[in-house]
């Protein structure tokens, strides 16, 4: 049994499956395909922490809570990518109080302020994702398995 699997319930490639069901929002807000408060920008912000939450109550690892916060942070990873591969089109290089700044310079510091966005973005859903995750598990009964 793999390290993950013992310790956050399920397997690397399950994990990072679960992480990859919030990357398509990734790609469709970068690209304004789907619009700021439309029902679907909704669906696709909360219905795959909901589907995290769901697979944890589901699986019933041992520690809920880290398992959740890992598939955020792989989550976060997914955006750090998306974001720099979707960069010219969706962020770009608009920072007017780092004009002063070689562009390539600003370029850097910019990409790598995002990347560190995306991971810490990506986690704290999964906080809170894992938080709903744990006290959920703890209030609904295990299921019987067979």
């Amino acid at each position: 049994m793999s390290t993950a699997r013992r310790t956050l319930g399920f397997s690397w490639p399950a994990l990072v499956a679960l992480a990859a069901l919030a990357a398509p929002r990734v790609a469709l807000h970068d690209l304004d395909v789907v619009p700021e408060g439309a029902a679907v920008a909704a669906l696709l912000a909360v219905g795959p922490p909901l589907c995290w939450v769901a697979a944890v109550l589901w699986r019933r690892p041992a520690r809920p809570f880290l398992t959740v916060v890992s598939i955020g942070a792989l989550y976060g990873v997914f955006l750090a990518v998306g974001h720099q591969v979707f960069w010219d089109s969706s962020l770009g290089m608009d920072a007017p109080g780092l004009a002063g700044l070689e562009p390539g310079a600003r370029e850097a510091l910019l990409r790598g302020a995002a990347v560190m966005s995306s991971v810490v973005t990506g986690t704290m859903v999964g906080v809170v994702a894992g938080g709903v995750a744990a006290l959920l598990g703890r209030a609904l009964p295990t299921p019987v398995r067979r």
